[in-house]
């Protein structure tokens, strides 16, 4: 393929594209804001689907390197009544449908598998100006710039390529997720850990809940999540971690101890995480030299898909570019039609499945969706 590819942002779906067309002996580079690449955490855990993400990582050639890294008995589901009572508690079964990995973990597997300066580290693009015949300039916060002849924007909810393409731009969902850690849990928080199990807990109430998995070296990693307004939820003082935790705690009142133990005996203070989203049918008309994937494209609420969605858009649009070398906009068209039509349906999906989490019927709708049964 004689165009030259650019990719904004080394997060997972600017990664494994880098990675397919490396197998397939395409040359690709990726710019990145951070400045190295433990610059800052990278999150939970992620559980990578057999339909989607784990068909990414072997069209990377990465599967025997990703099963090196699955968390066993992650894909445990536990769901609690604010008392702590057990809904649900399906064990893992082994069958390997969704397991459970480090997002940190993966990401450096990715990395690991591309040629030494395929990533250009702390590379923070602040401009892209449209030179013609599909191409863009590129100015990054260092003063270089870079001409790109196809430009992907690989590079997350507030894409700086997005705007080449749409006028949408994110929205706040109605939802926080307010992060938390504990650690040495086993010896440390022994009821809190008995109350999450080995795998993923989720304590849901309309309008609120509490959700939590188990991580490697005895960790629990918690987003207590609230259906609140923003201008609540900007109100709080998180640089005043006590002021902060209590106020959240708060919403909490009469819930069983072992739960909002995840938020007041938490080791690291509490990070808000606002939920914001695209348009479910988010698209945009074809435009030469450029495309987007990830959250970039289609940013929905958290339900275990938007990894395995930028997983997958990285892999299939590696693939069109090596099935048409000669014709980048044909690959273009075959990817971005493919990927609207998927991205669409899974974000109304990811809408329900929250409403279901901290919704009115909370959290009966949530044992319903993972178990097909009706509940009360």
């Amino acid at each position: 393929m004689a165009t030259s590819i650019t990719i904004i942002g080394a997060g997972l779906g600017g990664l494994v594209l880098a990675r397919v067309l490396h197998v397939h002996g395409i040359a690709a580079t990726i710019y990145e804001a951070d400045p190295s690449p433990d610059a800052r955490t990278q999150g939970g855990q992620l559980d990578i689907h057999e339909h989607d993400g784990q068909i990414a990582l072997a069209e990377a050639g990465l599967t025997a390197e990703f099963r090196a890294i699955i968390h066993q008995g992650g894909e445990a589901t536990r769901i609690l009544d604010p008392q702590g009572n057990a809904l649900l508690d399906e064990p893992d079964d082994g069958n390997g449908g969704r397991p459970e990995v480090l997002r940190g973990d993966l990401r450096r597997i990715l990395l690991d598998s591309l040629p030494n300066g395929t990533v250009k580290w702390g590379r923070k693009l602040v401009s892209i100006r449209p030179v013609g015949g599909g191409r863009h300039e590129l100015t990054f916060a260092d003063g270089t710039t870079d001409t790109a002849e196809l430009l992907v924007g690989a590079d997350g909810a507030w894409s700086k390529v997005r705007p080449l393409l749409s006028d949408a731009v994110p929205e706040y969902a109605g939802t926080v997720f307010v992060e938390t850690y504990l650690y040495d849990v086993d010896r440390r928080h022994r009821e809190t850990a008995e109350a999450v199990g080995p795998g993923a807990m989720f304590a849901f109430a309309p309008a609120k809940g509490i959700a939590a998995h188990r991580e490697s070296g005895d960790v629990l990693h918690t987003y207590v999540e609230l259906s609140r307004p923003l201008d609540w939820v900007n109100r709080i003082d998180f640089g005043d971690r006590e002021a902060a935790t209590e106020t959240l705690v708060n919403e909490f009142d009469g819930w069983a101890p072992e739960l909002t133990a995840l938020l007041t005996d938490g080791d690291t203070a509490p990070v808000p995480r606002p939920i914001y989203t695209l348009p479910s049918s988010h698209r945009w008309d074809r435009t030469p030299g450029v495309t987007l994937l990830g959250d970039a494209a289609h940013l929905m609420p958290p339900s275990g898909d938007g990894a395995n969605l930028a997983l997958f858009d990285g892999a299939q649009l590696a693939k069109a570019l090596v099935a048409h070398p000669t014709d980048v906009n044909a690959a273009l068209d075959e990817f971005e039609s493919a990927m609207f039509t998927r991205s669409a349906e899974v974000a109304v999906e990811a809408h329900d499945t929250l409403d279901r989490c901290i919704g009115e019927r909370a959290p009966y709708g949530l044992i319903e969706l993972l178990t097909g049964a009706t509940v009360r």
